[in-house]
């Protein structure tokens, strides 16, 4: 703050898209979640204005008691088809979902095994169970296999992963994984999908989807504050486990249900999705571009796989100072710093939309290019 470089709390005044209003001027969008560019489309706003006219602005109460409408329940049914789970539940974020999944699905004497790049709310999630936490090297198979070659066969090993990674971008090697619950006696996976839905996958399934592996996977999870363009999360699985989780989850039957405009903003997105796969095209043409555009500038952007792509600074303070003079330029993009990442590999992130057009990612690249080399970062 001091030095004038405090990047956080930023006010938009304007829809969400690839140029938004912020801090007096316009400034390209490249620190949104939005794959699927669908924030500001018209169809989902209409649709989130008709459930504010029939059900009113919010249901007073949790799911468990007087907070449950009909298309919850009908939200819940679309996405377990979507995912190809038998059943589904519904929360009022994503954050809950794993907070709250993970302290109920296992317990004393049973493991839960985190990849140590878990997004915050599975860490969350893994403090608040009775099982032991253990964690492996990032994507690093050789350490996971050691992790669980060592544990009793009793117990659940629950292994927990990031689909998409969503700080670098890289995938979790799932088939690998799925490998080695087929090597140990109790091992389950649960994969968090938040960036994973409608980006990868056919028509927008997820990670799992895409490595074909959904059947092996016990527990997926997703938003709806990304790709779904609302604010929510679920949880698929089986219908016992979803029954057994709709009864004794805290975080969602302590909590007051998702509102009815955001339950339907997140129906009517998905419905768009599966209506229009050229979408998810458009993203990952102008993603290929951005990763060419950034590879042939020098840029360091690691392992990414996704429409996530890490710009690394490996400076914390040119890290602010690189986010705060590409705001300056017309640039919107994210730092990342501890607990983030190491120390050491401190980045911004670059993150695209199917709305976005090549003309307006080489702008980004240009002024990106121009920074990093007054900074002496390429």
């Amino acid at each position: 703050m001091a030095k004038g470089v405090y990047p956080y709390f930023r006010e938009i005044t304007s829809k969400q898209g690839t140029e938004v209003d912020m801090g007096g001027h316009k400034v390209l969008m490249f620190g949104s979640n939005a794959y699927t560019g669908l924030t500001g489309d018209q169809r989902i706003i209409d649709k989130a204005k008709e459930a504010l006219d029939k059900y009113g602005s919010g249901c007073a109460g949790s799911r468990f008691l007087n907070g449950t409408l009909d298309i919850h329940v009908q939200l819940e049914k679309e996405i377990a088809e979507f995912i190809h789970k038998e059943d589904c539940l519904c929360f009022s974020t994503g954050f809950s979902v794993n907070q709250g999944v993970l302290a109920m699905v296992v317990g004393k004497g049973d493991y839960i095994i985190c990849d140590d790049r878990d997004h915050a709310s599975i860490v969350d999630g893994r403090r608040l169970s009775f099982a032991r936490q253990l964690h492996y090297k990032h994507n690093d198979m050789e350490d996971l296999e050691r992790v669980i070659q060592n544990l009793p066969e009793e117990g659940i090993k629950l292994i927990v992963v990031d689909g998409v990674f969503s700080m670098e971008g890289d995938l979790a090697k799932l088939p690998e994984i799925v490998e080695i619950k087929h090597k140990y006696p109790n091992v389950a996976i649960m994969v968090d999908e938040a960036h994973g839905i409608g980006v990868f996958g056919d028509h927008g399934r997820g990670v799992c989807d895409h490595f074909g592996i959904t059947d092996e996977v016990d527990l997926i999870m997703g938003t709806f504050s990304k790709s779904l363009a609302s604010i929510g999360g679920f949880i698929a699985s089986d219908k016992d486990t979803i029954n057994f989780l709709r009864h004794t989850c805290r975080t969602y039957i302590f909590s007051a249900s998702n509102t009815p405009a955001a339950t339907a903003a997140a129906m009517e997105a998905l419905h768009i999705i599966l209506k229009e796969p050229e979408r998810i095209e458009k993203l990952w043409s102008v993603t290929r571009y951005a990763l060419k555009r950034f590879r042939e500038e020098g840029f360091e952007i690691g392992d990414t796989e996704s429409p996530i792509i890490p710009l690394y600074v490996h400076d914390i303070e040119k890290t602010f100072l690189v986010t705060a003079l590409a705001f300056e330029a017309g640039v919107f993009i994210n730092p990342v710093i501890p607990p983030a990442c190491a120390p050491q590999d401190t980045l911004v992130r670059f993150a695209l939309m199917a709305t976005h057009s090549e003309e307006q990612v080489e702008r980004g690249v240009q002024i990106l290019k121009k920074i990093f080399k007054e900074q002496h970062i390429i």
